[in-house]
């Protein structure tokens, strides 16, 4: 059964306001229970569901359809079925129709198959905004030692098997970049970062005289480990050759990411982030606090030798995005701030929404940029973005 707490955070059953679901589902439940022994009309009168943006009744109306993509919908169908079947839960049925690009929610209880979606549509949102899809040039007959390394990918050889086809979170597929790409020393720093740093700085001092020759793997070369090296923070060993050259693309470890040393961005450098601070605008779910305004601007300009055609004119963008002024949301504005100082925030390359190429975008780290809508619409209520946002930015070193 989908665990509506995540979903609503105060309800009225009974005539009395409850602060979490659990208390509420257990009065509610109780109220169903009855209905059904005692054959007895349910009392629309004693079990009033309401947050502060919906009301449900019993006789809600049936839970409207949601609009998906068939192939992240593959992706999380084989990659995180479980997780979806714990959202869904027992009780409700989700339906793919017009060739699995619409989903619809039933259950004999109208009102779960209302919570079910709108977790659904949490859980869609989170996957599909961090959703890429990339062929890589590799060895199908090696996709086994790389699906041992990402358990979150969706990986798969084409027709041919001349080349794989990978789908998953764009965190997992650019730390699977650097496995394929690192090996490579490249002439110049390209992508989204750019950093010189002295791999010996980052190794275990022990690792560095150590004579042990053990039969283990490189998981950048996929061979024998010759001059093993471990990295001080996450243990992991690579190939001295190998690790240099794969700090010299990004210094973060090529398995899990955590980073050595200080991102820098390719974001252009002529750009301005503004703070303004609404104290009588209030967000969905901050009701109680005023509401940051942040307004983005990058000018248009030359590309440098760290984007991707360099000479070649680039099209700036303004943005806007919300937080709100709690103390969490100050946080975050605190670290987007340090983001956009090591130009982190935007990049360079093809526009997802209209497809031009050589134009400003967004790098990987989420904005808010609706007041309203729900994560769906890229606006609030949603109580995991802030949790979510500052992983995100973890995972390019802004920890505060």
């Amino acid at each position: 059964m989908a665990n509506a707490s995540e979903v609503f955070h105060k309800l009225i059953v009974d005539g009395k306001t409850f602060g979490s679901f659990d208390e509420a589902e257990k009065k509610t439940y109780e109220l169903m229970a009855r209905q059904k022994t005692t054959g007895a009309k349910y009392d629309k009168q004693k079990a009033n569901y309401h947050s502060t943006d919906q009301l449900y009744k019993n006789d809600c109306s049936p839970a409207g359809p949601v609009e998906v993509d068939n192939t992240v919908m593959e992706y999380i169908n084989k990659i995180h079925s479980q997780e979806l079947k714990r959202i869904i839960g027992e009780d409700v049925q989700m339906t793919p129709v017009k060739g699995g690009k619409i989903m619809s929610f039933n259950s004999k209880q109208t009102v779960l198959a209302q919570f079910a979606r709108q977790k659904f549509i949490t859980f869609y949102q989170k996957i599909a905004t961090e959703f890429q899809m990339k062929r890589f040039d590799y060895k199908p007959s090696q996709v086994k030692l790389l699906e041992a390394e990402f358990p979150d990918l969706l990986i798969a050889p084409n027709t041919n098997k001349s080349y794989i086809i990978v789908t998953g979170g764009y965190k997992s597929i650019e730390r699977l970049e650097q496995l394929l790409k690192n090996y490579k020393s490249p002439s110049r720093s390209v992508g989204h970062t750019t950093q010189q740093v002295n791999v010996k700085d980052f190794v275990s001092p022990a690792t560095q005289d150590s004579k042990e020759v053990e039969e283990e793997t490189c998981t950048i070369c996929m061979d024998t480990l010759t001059e093993k090296e471990t990295l001080s923070k996450c243990k992991h060993s690579f190939c001295k050759n190998c690790l240099k050259r794969a700090f010299h693309f990004k210094p973060v470890c090529p398995i899990c990411g955590v980073l050595y040393g200080e991102l820098k961005g390719t974001q252009p450098e002529k750009g301005t982030m503004r703070v303004t601070k609404e104290d009588k605008s209030h967000l969905p779910g901050y009701e109680r606090y005023g509401t940051f305004v942040i307004e983005y601007y990058i000018p248009g300009g030359i590309q440098g030798e760290e984007h991707p055609s360099p000479g070649q004119p680039y099209e700036g963008a303004s943005r806007t995005a919300y937080l709100p002024d709690s103390s969490e949301g100050r946080k975050v504005l605190g670290l987007l701030q340090r983001a956009f100082d090591q130009r982190l925030i935007f990049t360079i390359g093809r526009s997802s929404t209209s497809g031009r190429n050589n134009v400003v975008t967004w790098n990987d780290i989420h904005h808010k940029t609706s007041r309203s809508g729900g994560p769906s619409s890229y606006g609030y209520p949603d109580p995991e973005y802030l949790s979510r946002v500052q992983e995100e930015l973890k995972v390019k070193g802004i920890i505060k």
